[in-house]
């Protein structure tokens, strides 16, 4: 595993339930500030192989990104789940839930 793909799981790992960071954000933690695009590709490949809790991941926007209709609701019920609230444009606060390092 090449070095940035294991800063992006070792961070996706750590953030803690109720909690979000963006994709941008973690390119940054992980050595890579335009490398949002190869976080995507990470948790799409890696998130079952290392239990990664890809729900807790966002657009910069705070907002899901995930395109498909049962993946997007899957993501809103695990987030609500930890009690992250939704606004009625269905987007985060990330003033209130982005979890910094």
């Amino acid at each position: 595993m090449e070095s940035f793909t294991k800063r992006v799981v070792e961070i996706i790992r750590h953030i803690p339930a109720g909690k979000v960071m963006t994709y941008g954000q973690i390119a940054r933690l992980a050595g890579s500030p335009r490398g949002a695009r190869q976080v995507v590709r990470i948790l799409y490949s890696m998130s079952a192989k290392h239990k990664l809790p890809w729900h807790r991941v966002i657009n910069a926007k705070g907002e899901i990104g995930i395109q498909t209709e049962e993946a997007f609701f899957t993501q809103k019920m695990l987030l609500e789940s930890e009690g992250v609230e939704f606004t009625g444009s269905n987007s985060i606060s990330l003033k209130i839930y982005q979890y910094n390092i």
